[in-house]
């Protein structure tokens, strides 16, 4: 048995398994393809079950994978002991009703003691307790003693889930020796010691459950085996867990090196470096695989990842950014076997350095704040504290909750969760009221639909469905809505058999129109679609529309044209931000109507003017190339093959439309197109703004609407020039330069008559100063006094009081702002102005930073400055050393 790196093992692995006629495939994304049921890939089958459910052809009989797979039920005990991680790889081998028992326990002992030359009296088999075809195999055919193979119940080796394919398993254990076990006579494999460690697990899918107890045999039998990867290199290279394995533990040397710790002297610090060492590892694959830092979902899995990350940080002393030089060693460490990575290095670097520095701004004030409310519940004799103030410290300085609850649970307290998630519902409530209902169907009304069929759309190729038969009016009054049999005037909704108005889906708005009848005409406003029903929502204009009408539904082609310029801009758009910014970017979500293109990508920065023309500029010269538009439908296998890009959240069935331009842009799209990409005309970009964290927004306009917004700027200029009395439009920079420089000597006089008024209260200020820890703090809110007056007087503070901290709050409603200063004394005591700002600022809805001596940030709410201020206090505390 020779010492093998983690990487050489993986290799060895597939290439072995390639030997034997297996395919061998990359490793699946993290993030599951079309499977909701799973926020993250866990293991090496999650993303063959296509294959094994035969939804999807496999590309071969024979497979085998290394798979990367994030585990976080656990979370809570990564780093507190050595075996738990969340980022593992899962080394496989699967057949598709191909090969069966014999060859798979074959290829897994040959693997194990001729390829890794483990010796044989080393490992040990285990098999279902009832699995005679296994214990033949094993004794017979491969020639392990009858008394090294431990029969395990149901329990432990037969692998079922729920109703569906099952079967028993066989496992291999690796006898580790005497000194790791129990002492027990009765030590074996399955004993909870530590003695023999499970390496390899093979399950035999070859019976069906029909979820009541009933066993058949599967007519296709299939193979799925797992062996983690970290756990074979404790193996081969003699190590006790996964954060001594050699890549893994260049990445715990590094966080050693940073915190200067020494890993094994302290209980304490050795579980901050592995927290830290292993959250690293995963934030890197997560954010490769397009993961970005959220409050839902697997974005919150990686927030929540990044920030305990950096609260060890913070407990090992490390007081800058760090986990980026964590990343570093990441993909300099799995770049190899992953690419990807390395393609993706900057971007990163980049995500996690932003996560890190947008919690960095609050943590220190936040910590101090939960080391309050644990010293007040503990002084007034309680085990928990309030779920309003969990929800504050999650509000406000962006503690994810399992992050507090964590902390807590080390002063043996909990939190008061059924609150603090009462809180977190109403939060949610707002939002989605805010958003107000952008379905325009109830969902409560949809029983009205039961027993109609499906609407036949032939809206694709025509504008015009004759002979629709009328299948249901709805109509609302005081007591709801309800169906009924006629209907001569009013608003009303109405089911057609068949149909040429495209229903709202997929980002793009329902189609107007117009359905016609026998001296009967009713102006259609709106098309909804829900489970495959076209909703014509619409206005009775002229006679009376009766259930069983034969009637002529037309679209309106103006609206669907220019609807149509603005989805197939869409596609141009999504294509040119992965060619500006990289393949990162992601769909995050679209509207596309007769007025503009409004488009939601993921990505971590606004774009700069120059990204933002090039993005223009792409979409425009694809346009003028007269690129063809095709639409097909296909396997949605075949589709993926062509590379379509999909949603990941949204649910396809087995067969997609594809709409391809040119060769530019290939989409799964249910939507409606232009047949020429010059039929867009023009495409203009209106703006580029944040909606979410990680999230922006585009928002454009083609075709006439560009030559609308030409037209609008045209008279907005002619405007401006009369305003401001420019003889001409060439005029206007060279006069508005000019009224600027008067406006800046008025200010200028302004500011100096402030500055005097402002020195004049600087010995209230001093004389109103708080001791923090034998540091003098001052803080102050001045309405209406500019930022510039407030810094020259913090200047003069700082310079005249090395011992002093100062924090001002600068402006009005409409624009607030944060400054601190820290003396000489007072930095070398450990205060950062920057830090300080910064979670000040938050309280408000703010953010900014700077340096350790002088910082600003912009604060939202003006009504919290006080309680902002107050919170100096405590986040400057946290900050000095005693």
């Amino acid at each position: 048995m020779k010492w093998t790196s983690l990487n050489d093992l993986r290799e060895k692995f597939l290439a072995y398994f390639e030997s034997k006629g297996h395919l061998r495939l990359p490793s699946f994304s993290l993030v599951p393809d079309h499977d909701k049921s799973l926020l993250l890939i866990n293991s090496g089958m999650a993303p063959m079950k296509k294959f094994f459910t035969g939804e999807v052809e496999p590309p071969c009989r024979r497979v085998t994978t290394c798979q990367k797979c994030i585990r976080t039920p656990d979370l809570e005990r990564v780093g507190h002991t050595a075996r738990h991680g969340t980022f593992f790889e899962m080394l496989g081998n699967f057949s598709f009703g191909d090969y069966f028992k014999e060859d798979a326990l074959s290829f897994a002992w040959e693997f194990l003691t001729k390829t890794l030359e483990i010796p044989e009296e080393l490992l040990y088999p285990s098999i279902y307790e009832n699995d005679e075809e296994a214990f033949r195999i094993w004794t017979e055919k491969i020639g392990v003693p009858a008394e090294r193979i431990t029969r395990l119940g149901k329990e432990d080796n037969f692998w079922e889930h729920g109703s569906g394919p099952c079967g028993p398993c066989s496992e291999i254990y690796f006898d580790r020796g005497e000194k790791y076990g129990c002492g027990s006579k009765d030590c074996r494999p399955g004993c909870d010691c530590d003695r023999y460690m499970e390496i390899w697990n093979n399950v035999f899918s070859q019976f069906n459950n029909d979820g009541k107890g009933n066993y058949t045999e599967l007519k296709q039998k299939n193979i799925d085996t797992g062996m983690g990867l970290e756990r074979l290199a404790c193996v081969l290279q003699g190590v006790n867990n996964m954060f001594e394995v050699d890549s893994i533990r260049k990445i715990l040397d590094t966080v050693c090196a940073i915190a200067e710790k020494k890993y094994g002297e302290n209980a304490e610090n050795d579980i901050s470096i592995r927290v830290c060492t292993d959250h690293a590892k995963s934030a890197a694959f997560m954010i490769c695989d397009g993961v970005m830092p959220s409050n839902e979902g697997r974005g919150y899995v990686l927030r929540r990842l990044i920030r305990r990350a950096c609260r060890h940080g913070k407990l090992l002393g490390i007081n800058h950014a760090f986990l980026a030089d964590l990343c570093r060693v990441v993909i300099a460490e799995n770049g190899g076997a992953y690419p990807e990575l390395l393609a993706k290095q900057d971007y990163i670097l980049k995500m996690v350095s932003m996560e890190e520095e947008r919690f960095d701004a609050t943590i220190d004030a936040g910590l101090s704040i939960l080391s309050s409310m644990i010293d007040a519940a503990k002084k007034a004799g309680k085990r928990e504290i309030a779920g309003a103030d969990a929800f504050k410290l999650y509000d406000t300085f962006g503690f994810p909750i399992d992050l507090t609850k964590e902390i807590l649970a080390e002063q043996d307290l909990t939190v008061e969760e059924d609150s603090f998630l009462s809180l977190m519902d109403e939060q949610r409530a707002r939002a989605r009221a805010a958003r107000g209902n952008i379905s325009g169907w109830e969902k409560s009304a949809e029983n009205l639909l039961a027993g109609l069929p499906k609407t036949i759309f032939d809206g694709y190729d025509s504008f015009r469905a004759d002979n629709a038969r009328v299948l249901a009016i709805i109509v609302r009054d005081e007591d709801g809505a309800k169906r009924v049999g006629e209907v001569s005037e009013g608003d009303c909704t109405v089911v057609l058999d068949k149909t040429v108005l495209y229903g709202e889906s997929g980002g793009q708005v329902g189609d107007l129109g117009t359905i016609l009848g026998d001296g009967v005409l009713l102006n259609v406003r709106d098309t909804k679609k829900t489970d495959g029903i076209f909703l014509h929502v619409a206005t009775v204009t002229q006679g009376k529309l009766r259930v069983g009408d034969e009637v002529c539904a037309r679209a309106n082609i103006e609206n669907r044209e220019a609807v149509a310029r603005n989805h197939s801009a869409a596609h141009l758009l999504h294509a040119a931000l992965r060619r500006v910014l990289g393949n990162q970017v992601a769909q995050a979500g679209s509207l596309v109507d007769a007025e503009r293109c409004r488009f939601d990508f993921s990505h971590f920065a606004p774009l700069t003017k120059k990204e933002l023309a090039d993005v223009e500029k792409i979409v425009n010269d694809q346009i003028l190339a007269g690129l063809p538009v095709s639409v097909t439908e296909m396997p949605i296998e075949d589709a993926q093959k062509l590379g379509a890009m999909a949603l990941f959240e949204d649910k396809y069935g087995k067969t997609v439309r594809v709409v391809r331009m040119g060769t530019v842009s290939t989409e799964f799209c249910g939507g409606t197109h232009v047949t020429n990409t010059a039929r867009i005309g023009l495409f203009k970009i209106l703006s580029e703004t944040s909606v979410a964290a990680g999230i922006r927004r585009i928002e454009a306009v083609t075709g006439r609407q560009v030559l609308d917004f030409l037209a609008s700027r045209e008279a907005l200029i002619a405007e401006s020039a009369a305003v401001l009395k420019a003889q001409n439009a060439e005029d206007l920079p060279k006069r508005a330069a000019a009224l600027l420089e008067e406006l800046k000597a008025m200010h200028r006089e302004v500011d100096a008559i402030s500055a005097k008024l402002a020195s004049s209260k600087k010995d209230a200020l001093l004389a109103s100063a708080r001791d923090v820890s034998g540091v003098k703090l001052l803080t102050a809110s001045f309405e209406g006094m500019t930022p510039d007056v407030a810094r020259s007087l913090a200047d003069a503070i700082k310079a005249e009081y090395p011992d002093a901290v100062a924090c001002f709050a600068a402006g009005d409603a409409t624009r607030l702002t944060f400054l601190a200063v820290a003396g000489a004394d007072a930095v070398a005591r450990g205060a950062h102005a920057g830090k300080l700002v910064g979670a000040v600022a938050a309280v408000t809805g703010g953010k900014g930073g700077g340096r350790p001596d002088n910082a600003m940030a912009g604060g939202k709410d003006a009504g919290k400055i006080k309680e902002a201020l107050e919170s100096a206090d405590a986040v400057l505390s946290a900050q000095l050393t005693k």
